[in-house]
C-alpha cells in the first residue's frame, strides 16, 4: 500500500474513490491537481487583492464550498462522511470560532504592536525584506509562523496541562473528518492559534505578507482535514498533505503524536516528529464525546480518552 492511500481504509464505491477501485478520471485529477490548484488560486486572489479584508473570507468559504461538495461526490471514506445535524454543527462551531479570531487578534494588536514594534527597533530586528515579491515574503512569513505554531502544538501534545488549558483535545475529539473540521476547536485554543501570525506580523513587521500567510494557513488547514484521497507525494515536502494530518488525528497515540505542522510539514522532517502509514480510526478514544462534553474537556477530559498526554 502506498503512503497516500494508506490513511483511508473505505471499501470501494461507485465513484471510483473507494480503496481497491479503479479511480475515474475526474477522481484522478483531483487526486493529483486540487490541492496544488486551490494553494495557486487563494495565494493569486491574495496577490491580485491585497488589501481587500473581505478576500479571507471570499477564499475560505469557496474552498469550503467546493471541497464540501467533493467529500459528498468521491468521499475517500464513505464512512467518514458527516450526517447533515453535524455537520451543520460544525459550521456553526467554525463561524463563532473565526470571529473569536478576530477579535483576539485585534486585542494581541491593541496590546503588543506598539511594545513589539520597539522591541524590533531596539534588537535591529527591522529587517523584513519588503523589497521582494509578494509570493515570498507570504511564503516567509508562512514558514516562520508555521515554525512557532509547531512548537505550540507540539506542547500541547507533550504536556498534559496545555492540552487541557487549550482545549486541544475538542479538535481531535472527532470521529470523522472533513474539511469543515479545520475550524473545530474550542475557543479557549483561539488565544494560541492567534499567536503564530500575530508574532510574525508585529515582531518582524510582515504586514500584507503575514495576511497572506494566513489565507494560505486556512486553505491548507482545509484541505488536510478534507475526506478525499490526494497526492501526498511531491507536494508533501513542504505541505503537509491529509495523508499526513489524518495520521495525526490517529486514536493511536505513537500516531497521533506526529506530524505536528497543520499546513506545512517542514519542520517535522527537520525535527524528527514526522511520521506516514495507515490509520483505521481517528479520535481520542473508542466513543466520541458528546457537544456539552467537549465543550467541558478542558476542565474533564473523557474517561475513554486514550490521546490525552
Amino acid at each position: 500500500m502506498s503512503p497516500d492511500q494508506g490513511n483511508f481504509q473505505g471499501s470501494a464505491d461507485s465513484t471510483g474513490s473507494g480503496e481497491g477501485s479503479n479511480p475515474s478520471r475526474f477522481a484522478r485529477c483531483i487526486e493529483f491537481g486540487l490541492q496544488p490548484l486551490l494553494i495557486t488560486l487563494a495565494l493569486g486572489i491574495w496577490i491580485a487583492y491585497p488589501g481587500n479584508p473581505a478576500m479571507f473570507l471570499f477564499v475560505l468559504a469557496g474552498v469550503q464550498l467546493l471541497l464540501a461538495g467533493l467529500e459528498s461526490w468521491i468521499p475517500a471514506r464513505r464512512d467518514w462522511q458527516q450526517p447533515m445535524r453535524e455537520r451543520m454543527t460544525n459550521i456553526a462551531i467554525v463561524i463563532v470560532i473565526l470571529v473569536g479570531t478576530v477579535v483576539v487578534a485585534e486585542i494581541y494588536q491593541g496590546v503588543l504592536a506598539a511594545p513589539l514594534a520597539d522591541l524590533r527597533v531596539a534588537m535591529h530586528l527591522d529587517i523584513w525584506p519588503t523589497s521582494w515579491p509578494l509570493l515570498l515574503q507570504i511564503f516567509l512569513a508562512f514558514a516562520i509562523g508555521e515554525f512557532i505554531l509547531y512548537w505550540i502544538h507540539r506542547a500541547e501534545h507533550r504536556w498534559g496541562w496545555v492540552w487541557r488549558l487549550s482545549g486541544h483535545g475538542v479538535h481531535h475529539s472527532f470521529k470523522r473528518l472533513n474539511a469543515i473540521n479545520f475550524g473545530v476547536n474550542h475557543p479557549f485554543e483561539t488565544f494560541l492559534l492567534v499567536i503564530p501570525l500575530v508574532l510574525t506580523e508585529l515582531f518582524f513587521g510582515a504586514g500584507k505578507a503575514a495576511a497572506g500567510a494566513a489565507i494560505l494557513g486556512a486553505v491548507q488547514t482545509g484541505i488536510v482535514h478534507s475526506n478525499l484521497r490526494l497526492n501526498a507525494r511531491w507536494i508533501g515536502l513542504f505541505f503537509t498533505t491529509n495523508e499526513a494530518h489524518i495520521r495525526h488525528h490517529s486514536v493511536v497515540l505513537d500516531e497521533s503524536n506526529t506530524n505536528y505542522g497543520c499546513s506545512s510539514i517542514l519542520w517535522d522532517r527537520v525535527f524528527g516528529t514526522f511520521g506516514s502509514g495507515p490509520v483505521v480510526e481517528a479520535g481520542i478514544g473508542p466513543s466520541e464525546p458528546t457537544l456539552m462534553e467537549k465543550i467541558m474537556m478542558p476542565f474533564r477530559e473523557p474517561a475513554d480518552s486514550v490521546v490525552a498526554p
